[in-house]
């Protein structure tokens, strides 16, 4: 691990940020001191052929036994009849380029490149309810098989113990039924007080209603949860009359009411009118309509994978059926419409299964959503190991669906993340990629006070920049940051002022990530203050995807928003890259943003990272750490077995290397 830092602080290598058109003539890296060479001794040949015949024994034993590892299986299920064309659900590919729009000549180089390393994907082509359950973590998924592109969906399954490096385990549910032939859609998981879990799920069927099904493991005892079974009483609720058989999807994990009963979310709509309605049951065979809605909102249209839990400023996480005086409920509903996740707090009545939130000026679906870029059908559960509550979302392509087809996969999750009330504000949540993330960093390089001039752009020489992950803190004049806290009433957005390349007296600054060396390709991830006719200053957190690639079958929005800074505070981001995939998390994670580029040059040893102040009347001093990212290996199971086996190996030879010298000492 080594430390970097900037070798004249008071003046940088940098350069000037010219105008919107970003016209800059970047420098060459700070020049760092030559590190000290480590003088190391040639080895004997012996030493040598012993190392190397350790290391040989040891990776074939790897390799033997890693591949026993489960793979995914072809349903020997003939599959029921479906009477009509497979139905679109919450993970179609929404990105649509024009007719006219020139498609770029992808090289299989760059393709391999856009795959992420840190970030969970599918095994193959195109990629629901999380729990952690015997000691694993257990993630399943809409994920379809027969190619890179929307089509008929079954339930992946892949297990981990730590959330970061996963194993894929056979499908855990097929489109084997009448009931859900059309797809097995989103659902959750719910473990019972005896240990024991079950599965609601959404499925299609042949005639393209949505019903719901129950299913559990056939192996209770078995941690890997391989093999599923599914109720015969199935579907086990069907929509009520006054529901359109196309909206009534996506069960929620249940919990406890008062009175003994397990209660449940559906979500659905009536007109333009999205609803969370309510069941109760007592074996999850049997269910009763709750006669009120646990919310509505107005002209929100269809509410998708609806998630519900509790939360408070003193826990970060409490179980589902958690209630009392200083307990606060999260509402959170996908919206159809415009693809976005919306969350709100607010109280919950368990006796009358209402639910309000505090402010009905940010309700579901009009006010505060979990990230402002790409990130959709999103779900929580409860992670007991370690009392936290655990966020897991969605992040589609938004390349050509070509593109997809040529990679050979498309779609993946973003990282895990906790998510807690935000006990300062009391108004917003935290999300925060999970701390088993730390335990992949390395090369730490940090970066103490960089003085970033209006205009300027300073690169940083951090090695490779494909897999990052970035601190970074900005300091501005104190008059300007006591005046932060107030952010309502701005016409200013991210999207609609056109990105960091217009420049105002107080911003935009931040970072460029990957960026090449003439910036014809870079992705600004960067803070934006405005004031307005009042005097109130306010802070926008932004992604600017407009020049993430030359390529133009990509999409290239511009996404964020503003995020709340309190007195005293300075401005924070943390930026994960990988690969195609930026996430970005300003102020501890009150406001979050996730996008995808597809960038064409600046891949591989041409990413390069800079900082930046396109500001014309403040001066901004920056202080950052980056760590490199990475994985020993996307399939877990050759590396888990590669330490066991060495260690294995080297006490063999061990033992026989004193068996022989006891001879030679007798001799």
């Amino acid at each position: 691990m080594r430390s970097q830092t900037s070798p004249d602080v008071e003046n940088p290598t940098r350069t000037s940020l010219l105008d919107a058109d970003y016209g800059y003539v970047p420098t060459l890296d700070p020049t760092l001191p030559p590190q000290p060479q480590e003088t190391r001794q040639q080895p004997s040949k012996p030493i040598l052929l012993l190392i190397s015949g350790l290391l040989a024994i040891g990776l074939l034993v790897a390799l033997i036994v890693g591949n026993v590892h489960i793979e995914t299986h072809d349903n020997d299920v003939p599959s029921p009849e479906r009477r009509n064309p497979i139905e679109q659900g919450v993970s179609e590919k929404s990105f649509g380029l024009p007719g006219d729009v020139p498609p770029f000549s992808w090289t299989d180089e760059i393709l391999a490149w856009q795959a992420p390393v840190f970030h969970f994907t599918p095994g193959k082509n195109w990629m629901n309810g999380p729990v952690f359950y015997k000691g694993w973590y257990h993630l399943f998924y809409q994920y379809s098989p027969a190619a890179p592109v929307w089509g008929l969906i079954v339930w992946g399954h892949a297990v981990s113990r730590d959330m970061v490096h996963w194993r894929h385990l056979p499908i855990a549910m097929e489109t084997d039924e009448w009931y859900d032939v059309n797809g097995v859609w989103t659902g959750s998981t719910t473990i019972l007080p005896n240990n024991e879990l079950v599965v609601l799920y959404t499925g299609s069927t042949n005639d393209s209603v949505q019903v719901q099904n129950l299913a559990y493991p056939a192996n209770p005892s078995d941690p890997l949860l391989v093999n599923w079974v599914k109720d015969p009483a199935n579907p086990v609720l069907v929509p009520p009359k006054w529901i359109n058989k196309k909206d009534f999807r996506d069960p929620t994990t249940a919990w406890l009411t008062p009175e003994g009963k397990w209660r449940m979310v559906i979500g659905t709509k009536v007109n333009k009118t999205g609803i969370a309605i309510l069941y109760d049951t007592d074996d999850f065979k049997s269910y009763e309509l709750q006669d009120t809605w646990l919310h509505q909102v107005d002209g929100t249209g269809m509410w998708e994978c609806v998630d519900f839990f509790p939360v408070s400023k003193e826990d970060d996480g409490l179980d589902t059926g958690v209630i009392g005086p200083d307990i606060k409920h999260v509402l959170k509903a996908s919206m159809d419409d415009d693809r976005c996740d919306y969350y709100a707090i607010g109280n919950y009545n368990p006796k009358t299964g209402k639910w309000v939130p505090d402010n009905a000026k940010i309700d579901v679906g009009i006010g505060l959503r979990y990230d402002y870029g790409i990130y959709y059908a999103s779900k929580t559960f409860y992670d007991q190991n370690k009392k936290r509550r655990v966020l897991w979302s969605w992040i589609k392509e938004t390349d050509s669906e070509n593109s997809d087809i040529k990679k050979g996969w498309a779609s993946l999750m973003a990282v895990p993340r906790t998510v807690a009330l935000d006990p300062l504000t009391g108004s917003n949540l935290l999300q925060w990629p999970i701390e088993e993330l730390d335990k992949i960093r390395s090369d730490l390089n940090e970066f103490d006070e960089i003085k970033l001039e209006p205009g300027s752009l300073v690169p940083l020489d951090v090695g490779p920049t494909s897999q990052l992950d970035i601190m970074v803190e900005f300091e501005l004049d104190k008059k300007i940051t006591n005046g932060l806290s107030v952010a309502a009433g701005v016409p200013y957005n991210c999207a609609g002022h056109g990105g960091a390349g217009v420049r105002d007296a107080f911003g935009p600054f931040g970072l460029l990530v990957l960026a090449n060396q003439n910036l014809t390709e870079h992705t600004p991830t960067y803070f934006y203050i405005v004031k307005d006719k009042k005097g109130v200053y306010s802070t926008f957190f932004c992604i600017d995807q407009s020049r993430s690639s030359i390529a133009k079958d990509v999409d290239k929005s511009i996404y964020g928003s503003t995020v709340p800074v309190l007195e005293g505070e300075k401005l924070s981001m943390r930026i994960l890259v990988d690969h195609s995939i930026v996430e970005g998390y300003a102020q501890g994670g009150r406001t979050c943003i996730t996008s995808r580029v597809y960038p064409t040059e600046a891949i591989y040893d041409n990413a390069q990272l800079f900082l930046f102040n396109n500001a014309t009347n403040i001066t901004v001093t920056a202080s950052l750490k980056t760590w490199k990212m990475g994985l020993m290996t996307k399939n877990e199971s050759g590396w888990v077995w590669l330490g066991p086996s060495l260690i294995l190996v080297v006490v063999f030879f061990f033992v026989v290397w004193t068996w022989q010298n006891q001879r030679k000492n007798r001799s």
